[in-house]
């Protein structure tokens, strides 16, 4: 099987042409991980789970842990670009060949036992696989949709992190923060050790409810046993961010936020909370102070806040922003890093646009959702009289840009336009923003998987 064929099955899987319940190919990982032998029981490590946040905080957890001299895998979920981004060590994503190589194995498991199951599923079972031949014994699993019946719950990671809750996913996982707080928490297991994040009363109320039911617990939470202050400095290459991050195992000063927006500090307190909560275990040792800087200083997690100097469209030169946000509460903690962004000194515009000349326009928005997403609650935060562009993504679940149109706020003062795919949408964005303009993708982590394809970006 080769990497082409294995992008083929995952995209039938995706349209589910059997029509199998949802319930039955979740519960079907856990036969599938014993058909596969269980590698995942050589892995420990930590369960990010949580509405918004939680690549971000893998990110910081992967750069921390590596610090303390191990190797570390991680599941990054969903990929942008390729599945193969979503099996990582060190941070590096796996070749297409070691990727098709665990996925092989895992399909075969699959036609051997008659067992199907969600992509997630596949993705998950594939890392376990493929850590098991690394010897990779440690790792940072990124859960999907939910928390409980997440696949990556299925390889029993003992340190659990909650980064937020959100209402987003309800047609799955309810109408209620109490309801997708439960979804989530309830992937809690007896002894764990859990991280959480800051949370809305009502979220925070199911939690502690939920963590009362469980047995031989340590949870810290994130402004209370867990706390964290936030300082800008100057530095060599411009002003950078230092954070300070106390938790009931230590304190560790001075560790740099390299991540644009205020939210990313709550991240790396999470984040360096969780890798306290593995050394607690005695997963790994305590990272080395110089060590952990240097590796969060490198960190970097594409398409969350990702700006695109001097990207190039078939003539067009200016500034792309690429943001993963896909709920109303996403983009509202994001909106006000894209506000400065577009209200950026003259010079930095100047400079943007100085080898192509000419006055730029207001920033224009590039959005994508799918069909079951708050549309219109993501485009609130964002001013309304900005130009936007309504495409779609090449995703079964994608809404259509008419559709999106008709559910517009009539509020909105700027031009809108529709466009049939991702390319095109953003040829149209860069007519109406000018040359050396702002162009900002957002909506939907396949819309910013694709913007990086049509700019001629790796997979990071």
């Amino acid at each position: 099987m080769d990497y082409q064929q294995c992008t083929h099955l995952l995209t039938t899987m995706h349209e589910n042409p059997g029509r199998i319940p949802r319930g039955v190919r979740q519960a079907n990982v856990s036969k599938l991980l014993e058909a596969l032998g269980h590698p995942e029981r050589d892995l420990r490590g930590m369960l990010v789970v949580g509405t918004n946040g939680k690549g971000s905080t893998c990110a910081f957890a992967v750069s921390a842990v590596a610090a303390a001299g191990g190797r570390v895998g991680s599941m990054p979920s969903p990929h942008l670009q390729e599945p193969r981004e979503r099996i990582r060590v060190d941070g590096i994503p796996v070749t297409r060949g070691e990727y098709a190589s665990a996925f092989a194995e895992v399909w075969d498991a699959i036609e051997r036992h008659g067992l199907p199951v969600l992509s997630q599923g596949v993705f998950a079972a594939s890392a376990a696989v493929h850590f098991q031949r690394a010897g990779v014994g440690l790792a940072v699993a990124e859960a999907s949709i939910g928390g409980s019946r997440a696949a990556a719950a299925e390889l029993g990671m003992d340190v659990k992190v909650v980064t937020s809750v959100g209402l987003d996913h309800t047609r799955l996982l309810g109408d209620s923060l109490a309801k997708i707080a439960r979804a989530k928490i309830e992937a809690v297991r007896d002894g764990d050790h859990v991280v959480l994040g800051p949370l809305e009363p009502e979220a925070a109320a199911t939690a502690q409810e939920i963590c009362d039911e469980r047995n031989g617990l340590s949870v810290w939470r994130v402004g209370h046993e867990v706390r964290y202050t936030a300082r800008t400095t100057p530095g060599a290459a411009g002003p950078m961010t230092l954070v300070d991050v106390v938790t009931p195992r230590g304190v560790h000063r001075d560790l740099p936020c390299p991540l644009a927006g205020a939210h990313q500090h709550r991240n790396l307190a999470t984040a360096i909370a969780a890798v306290d909560a593995l050394t607690d275990r005695g997963h790994i040792g305590p990272p080395d102070a110089g060590q952990l800087r240097a590796r969060l200083a490198a960190t970097r997690w594409p398409g969350r806040l990702e700006l695109i100097r001097g990207a190039q469209l078939d003539g067009w030169s200016g500034r792309v922003l690429l943001e993963g946000a896909t709920n109303p509460q996403g983009v509202t903690t994001v909106a006000p890093e894209i506000l400065r962004l577009a209200q950026a000194p003259a010079q930095d515009q100047d400079q943007d646009r100085a080898h192509v000349g000419g006055a730029s326009g207001p920033p224009v928005l590039v959005f994508a959702a799918m069909d079951d997403k708050d549309a219109p609650g993501m485009l609130v935060p964002l001013p309304s009289h900005w130009p936007l562009v309504l495409t779609r993504t090449d995703s079964h679940r994608a809404a259509a840009p008419a559709a999106l149109h008709r559910r517009l706020s009539p509020g909105r003062t700027g031009p809108c336009l529709t466009a049939e795919n991702a390319p095109t949408a953003l040829h149209r964005a860069a007519e109406l923003a000018g040359p050396g303009g702002l162009i900002v993708v957002f909506g939907s982590l396949r819309l910013v998987g694709e913007t990086r394809n049509a700019l001629g970006l790796p997979p990071g």
